[in-house]
């Protein structure tokens, strides 16, 4: 199996350069070393990975129905084998995305990792950062229970006093004058086709950008003394 394995990552190499597109990805320098505070990014991308396979597995029994979503929530968690399982994991994961999001953008901006030449990073950070919000909005709707209900209409309302725009998504976004099916329709197709595509768009934007301009490294320490700590991204951060 070994020697097959290497006959394809050889012909992969041969026309992509796998070597070197490697070696620059594993073996970047981090200032100051590695550190723990550097680990929330990587965490946030790995709930998001997780948050897409729960959810496409949720996608298999749920139904976007105002007559049947509740009930196929019920399905899930008490005839699903191990549904119970995967819809809190999903159900806490968004919880604790929400939670790592603030916790890199604290550490961005306690050491001024913001500032230039990252101001791009920053500023598609923050739109990540609305991105994740709108997650938990819409997907809160989706159970079809009475807190998804009342919750949902609250927080409509908030947004209809939006100024200029604020009653045209609070219309857009009920599809009527109250929350229905059409509001369950919606909220269900920007929960699972809008912001996915939106996130993956801008992650890779953010990935892209950082790579561009590196890590900042930590908020104090002499140059000297920063690079006389260098380690490598592989294998001490990873």
């Amino acid at each position: 199996m070994m020697p097959l394995l290497q006959k394809v990552y050889d012909f992969v190499d041969e026309r992509i350069d796998l070597k070197t597109l490697e070696a620059k990805m594993m073996k970047e320098p981090i200032k100051g070393g590695s550190r723990w505070a550097y680990v929330f990014g990587s965490v946030l991308l790995f709930i998001f990975i997780m948050q897409a396979v729960t959810g496409v597995l949720l996608m298999f029994y749920y139904i976007p129905s105002a007559d049947h979503a509740y009930a196929s929530t019920q399905f899930i968690i008490h005839e699903v084998d191990y549904g119970w399982f995967i819809l809190s994991y999903h159900f806490w994961g968004s919880s604790a995305m929400v939670v790592m999001v603030f916790a890199h953008m604290s550490q961005v901006f306690l050491w001024g990792a913001y500032k230039s030449p990252r101001e791009m990073i920053w500023l598609v950070g923050l739109a990540l950062f609305g991105i994740v919000m709108a997650f938990g909005f819409t997907g809160y709707l989706l159970p079809w229970d009475q807190r998804a209900y009342w919750a949902t209409t609250v927080g409509v309302e908030i947004m209809d006093k939006t100024p200029v725009v604020g009653d045209f998504m609070a219309r857009f976004l009920k599809g009527g004058p109250t929350p229905g099916q059409m509001t369950l329709s919606r909220f269900f197709v920007i929960h699972v086709m809008v912001l996915p595509g939106a996130l993956m768009g801008l992650a890779g934007l953010h990935l892209f950008l950082f790579r561009s301009a590196g890590p900042a490294g930590p908020f104090r320490g002499t140059p000297e003394e920063l690079k006389a700590k260098t380690d490598f991204f592989f294998p001490r951060q990873v």
